[in-house]
């Protein structure tokens, strides 16, 4: 139990920069507290000590504003920020280094008696205010954007954010890893395709870049010809663009 604590204690050091000592971590910080209620509680709810395992998942909800129950499955180095009004449900399974923000539900969607919370995988981000709701699998390494209400089954790697939930971002996605290389190559910042951004604008920047990816690849294709048929030929790469001389274009065609 020490040496869980110890991880714990040392995963909020790892993602909160506001965290300066240990003291400081075990007095104030209700994620710590509610995980060590919970691993108490936990303990006497597998020995079949359900009523007291539910009387101390009580008190922890007085005392941090956090509502774990008992029945829930924790994995390691698991981080609540903040921390108030989180609810996580009996059947649900949380996997290793998960980080939940305030306002976060685990919840279910039937008065079933088996399996009826979701299952987070490891490394999960979930953002304040939002919904998991259902026996749904959250891959690993998923980021749940603030207030998004997730019912589906979300893959590894994903971003998700709205209500419902929809997929911004794929990092599996092999189309989306050459855009963010071309892009980077040829010298352009983020690509404009920050999931902040409408659904509309990104997808009309990843087509240009799309279109902008094949006509490179023609021109290399014509430069290579070309220097087969005369070995004298040269095809120079243009230099990648730069912040700096952008703006100074900006700059001279703006009216005095």
């Amino acid at each position: 139990m020490f040496d869980r604590l110890r991880e714990d204690i040392a995963s909020v050091f790892n993602r909160d920069p506001a965290a300066r000592n240990t003291l400081e971590v075990l007095l104030n910080y209700p994620g710590i507290h509610a995980m060590i209620f919970h691993r108490m509680a936990h303990a006497l709810w597998g020995a079949n000590w359900k009523g007291l395992a539910r009387w101390l998942s009580t008190v922890s909800r007085f005392l941090t504003g956090i509502e774990i129950h008992p029945g829930a499955r924790i994995g390691r180095r698991f981080f609540i920020d903040h921390g108030m009004g989180v609810v996580i449900g009996e059947t649900a399974e949380i996997g290793d280094d998960v980080t939940l923000y305030h306002g976060v539900t685990l919840g279910g969607t039937s008065w079933d008696q088996g399996k009826r919370h979701p299952t987070l995988g490891n490394g999960v981000v979930v953002g304040a205010g939002a919904k998991v709701i259902g026996p749904i699998i959250i891959g690993e390494g998923v980021k749940i954007g603030s207030n998004t209400v997730v019912t589906k089954p979300v893959p590894a790697g994903a971003t998700v954010v709205g209500n419902p939930a929809r997929v911004i971002l794929k990092q599996e996605d092999p189309a989306e890893q050459a855009r963010r290389d071309f892009a980077e190559r040829i010298g352009f910042q983020a690509y404009g395709a920050s999931p902040d951004l409408p659904d509309p604008v990104v997808t009309a920047i990843r087509q240009l870049l799309d279109h902008l990816h094949a006509s490179d690849k023609r021109m290399d294709s014509m430069s290579e010809a070309l220097h087969r048929l005369c070995s004298n030929f040269s095809d120079p790469r243009p230099e990648a663009l730069r912040a700096e001389d952008i703006q100074a274009l900006q700059d001279e065609d703006s009216p005095e």
